[in-house]
């Protein structure tokens, strides 16, 4: 194998790829990525669970395959100095040149490295990069960590009509995004579970402005944008049904100003750590929000405006939920709706459409 490529796409494709390659694994080839040379050059991560396929442009005189040691391939390409890197392969012997820099390491049988594997292609959706990057980035924070429900450490995305809707669930708070989708085939509605894990790196490949391609298949979903490709494996379950999870006829309704809340969520949250523990007790009145916390160094109290009259709910939240929910809603003014201090808290846009939808669960307070 001999090819020839811009020092800065190959580090690009190497670092793209190597999310995907597996830290530990008892096949060597797994802790490596698969360089292919035919009529592209195309490097391949696999950890059996998600794999990521980047093209990279290069000039190619002798074709082949061969698996490098990802960790020492990504540090060999990143510090060579700008310029062409060359490389070559005789057996499992490779050169790689690069101005007045030279390695020669050795790699592994591509025979061991596993199958991509192929997605049959059933339904198909078109979305901006953008947009798909903040959908995930809004949601994924919701995603369970929790084994015992496996459909739950994923995210649902729901097609419907010329929208997609992505729904994270943990048993403790929800969140929903939604959009329009720019194109769609297949059936007029569909439904699969994307592994967080796998979203994760499919918000990182997303950095640019171009369209991403999601295609799902029998067991498996693809992702493409440009010169890059990711495929996971689809959870299979029963998700969620959030639609009636969510209270809509809720009695309480009042706006306020993210930032704002924010800000103060966040002083009175100095107080709680990981060791000490503590809910924080709001008390929703007329146009102001109490937010009190106590733990065995002390106390703390604020308070933040708010638009509407709570008519004195007392509510109690985990600092960390309500804070993801207000950090990851895209809008300025909220609203926040209640039917009890026991209930779900519901959070929407102030203004505008409900393109998103973050609910909390509360948590029990104990007596004054």
């Amino acid at each position: 194998m001999k090819f020839s490529c811009e020092k800065a796409l190959l580090s690009s494709a190497v670092s793209i790829t190597s999310r995907a390659v597996a830290a530990k694994s008892s096949i060597p080839a797994m802790e490596g990525i698969l360089i292919e040379a035919g009529n592209t050059l195309r490097l391949t991560g696999y950890n059996l669970e998600t794999g990521i396929q980047a093209t990279v442009p290069a000039e190619i005189t002798e074709g082949g395959s061969l698996v490098l040691s990802a960790r020492l391939f990504g540090e060999i390409v990143r510090k060579m100095p700008d310029d062409v890197v060359m490389f070559t392969s005789q057996g499992y012997t490779v050169n790689i040149k690069c101005g007045l820099s030279e390695f020669n390491i050795l790699g592994t049988d591509p025979e061991e490295f596993p199958e991509l594997p192929t997605v049959d292609q059933q339904n198909s959706l078109t979305i901006g990069q953008p947009v798909l990057r903040s959908m995930i980035g809004q949601t994924l924070f919701a995603v369970s960590d929790n084994e015992s429900r496996p459909i739950h450490t994923g995210s649902l995305f729901e097609v419907e009509g010329d929208g997609l809707t992505v729904v994270s669930v943990d048993g403790y708070r929800l969140a929903l995004r939604h959009e329009a989708v720019e194109e769609k085939k297949g059936a007029d509605a569909f439904s699969f579970v994307v592994p967080g894990s796998a979203l994760g790196e499919v918000e990182k490949i997303c950095s640019g402005e171009e369209q991403v391609t999601i295609t799902q298949g029998a067991r498996h979903i693809l992702f493409q944008t440009g010169d890059t490709v990711l495929v996971c494996r689809r959870l299979e379950g029963d998700f969620l049904a959030y639609r009636n999870a969510i209270p809509r006829n809720n009695s309480i309704k009042v706006e306020v100003e993210t930032r704002a809340l924010l800000s103060s969520i966040d002083r009175v949250s100095l107080i709680i750590s990981e060791k000490l523990k503590s809910p924080l007790r709001c008390v929703f009145g007329d146009g102001m929000v109490n937010i009190t916390t106590k733990t065995a160094i002390g106390d703390a109290a604020d308070q933040c405006v708010i638009n509407g009259d709570g008519g004195g709910l007392e509510i109690g939240f985990n600092n960390k939920y309500l804070m993801d929910a207000l950090k990851a809603a895209p809008a300025d003014r909220l609203r926040m709706e209640f039917t009890s201090g026991v209930a779900p808290c519901v959070i929407l846009p102030a203004e505008g459409e409900d393109n998103f939808t973050y609910m909390v669960l509360p948590v029990r307070l104990k007596a004054n």
